[in-house]
């Protein structure tokens, strides 16, 4: 029994499909992170812009 855990936890067979799968998950989160920003300063200038307008056509 030993001998078989031994084996089973030194096999490297199916470690590249990990860290295939952690990169990806990592990517995706990356991704994800830099979407939920650009999207948060894309609302925040847009307000900003539609403020400008609005001033613009008041005065």
């Amino acid at each position: 029994m030993r001998l078989h855990f031994k084996n089973f936890i030194t096999d490297q067979s199916g470690a590249v499909t990990v860290d295939w799968v952690v990169l990806t998950a990592a990517i995706v989160i990356m991704a994800a992170a830099i979407g939920i920003t650009v999207s948060n300063f894309t609302i925040a200038a847009g307000d900003d812009l539609q403020a400008k307008v609005e001033t613009a056509f008041v005065e």
